[in-house]
């Protein structure tokens, strides 16, 4: 295929089948500057589908950097208002999300992390109402990536930009499916079998799971109601959508207060234009009480201190060592990837929708039940092909169900 019959088809999988857009339905995407042509095929295909509206929210990179190397730390610490009532204009229309993402790994990281988490915080608090509507998927949203030159270079450092941007496109091309003949065909069988891996978890209803490998012994308690979710997700609407894309996960939530030992990272993890690598984190009852970094420390710190819930966990994710992320041999620095080649736990708030009733429930209905709540959402990577986890039922037997970092079934 060529480069454009390549971008064709992967807009047209956004739409489709990843916030399924609808007839007379608006869109707001928010896309890099440095796609401006991948966009422009979204917006085109967006109102030959029918869309009533495509508003776009440019970013860019290198006006990102001027701002933190310049602004005042007030202007970082004010979200603008403007922005906040945009998104919940179109939130409240019923609008469709999607989020083209293609960001340098090592944009900030010469930024102090203090002026990085100063804005991320204020960001997250102006953003609350809005995130509650994609948290409980109460409209259709969908992330996806393309490659830009900073990102492609950092995976592929011996080949020249125009290179590494090409190996980047086929690497994306590959794990989201685009080069099969029938795209969307091929997603409705990936989603399927996610479907059945999540249908069986909810049958086990463990009430424990316990992690073990180089450097991990930690053990996860599951809530009562707890629900494993995966792949595809449905709009309150009944609208089918695929918020990630790619997406090799089923995932759940453990109890805000029931986790327990030491977790160390399989892969970097890039948080606010920074990487953190080769980390590892305690917990006891719940919360982070140690923690260390060989890179990154201090950015690590930050994220931890963003609130009360920062030092809890919000989701646990199971993904096969063979899925094909994993099998591209590739570190992608990008979380919306790498987080689809290993199991991984996250930092912070965790979806209501894992928990029976949680999208009705009040912020203390859902304490009560050891959903944890925080202003961060942040993924990492915990899998890899020696990890070993067990299940522990309600009578307490133990049984196997990841093994070598593979499903034991």
């Amino acid at each position: 295929m060529t480069t454009q019959q390549i971008q064709e088809k992967y807009a047209e999988l956004a739409l489709r089948t990843g916030v399924n857009l609808q007839k007379g339905q608006a869109l707001m995407i928010n896309a890099p500057i440095d796609g401006v042509e991948f966009t422009r095929i979204v917006a085109r295909k967006a109102y030959e589908l029918g869309a009533k509206d495509v508003h776009i929210n440019w970013v860019d990179d290198e006006l990102t950097l001027l701002k933190y190397e310049n602004a005042p730390d007030e202007v970082l610490a004010n979200f603008p208002e403007w922005r906040v009532k945009l998104h919940d204009m179109y939130a409240e229309d019923g609008a469709a999300v999607l989020n083209i993402r293609s960001t340098n790994p090592d944009l900030l990281q010469n930024i102090d992390p203090k002026r990085v988490a100063l804005a991320n915080k204020a960001s997250a608090e102006a953003m609350k109402n809005f995130r509650r509507y994609t948290m409980n998927d109460k409209i259709a949203w969908s992330i996806i990536s393309i490659p830009s030159r900073d990102w492609a270079k950092k995976i592929f450092p011996d080949k020249s930009a125009e290179e590494a941007m090409a190996s980047l496109w086929e690497a994306i091309v590959k794990i989201v499916r685009v080069d099969k003949e029938d795209p969307i065909a091929a997603w409705d069988e990936h989603n399927n079998a996610l479907k059945v891996a999540r249908e069986v978890l909810n049958e086990k209803n463990y009430k424990k799971l316990i992690f073990k490998s180089p450097g991990t012994d930690l053990e996860l308690e599951l809530p009562e109601g707890h629900i494993w979710k995966g792949g595809s997700a449905v709009t309150e609407n009944g609208v089918t959508f695929n918020p990630n894309m790619p997406t090799e996960e089923v995932f759940s939530m453990p109890h805000k207060y029931g986790v327990n030992g030491t977790v160390a990272s399989t892969k970097p993890l890039n948080y606010g234009g920074n990487v953190i690598d080769n980390f590892s984190l305690t917990f006891k009852d719940g919360k982070v009480v140690d923690f260390k970094a060989e890179q990154g420390e201090e950015v690590l710190r930050h994220l931890l201190d963003s609130d009360e819930g920062a030092r809890r966990l919000g989701e646990i994710a199971l993904v096969p060592h063979e899925s094909p992320v994993s099998t591209s041999g590739l570190i992608f620095y990008n979380t919306l990837f790498d987080e689809n080649a290993s199991c991984h736990i996250a930092l912070g708030k965790a979806y209501p929708t894992n928990i029976e009733g949680g999208s009705s429930m009040s912020d203390e209905e859902l304490d009560k039940h050891g959903v944890n709540d925080s202003l961060v959402h942040v993924d990492f990577m915990i899998g890899s092909d020696k990890l070993d986890i067990d299940g522990v039922k309600a009578d307490g037997t133990t049984e196997a169900v990841f093994r070598s970092g593979t499903w034991a079934w």
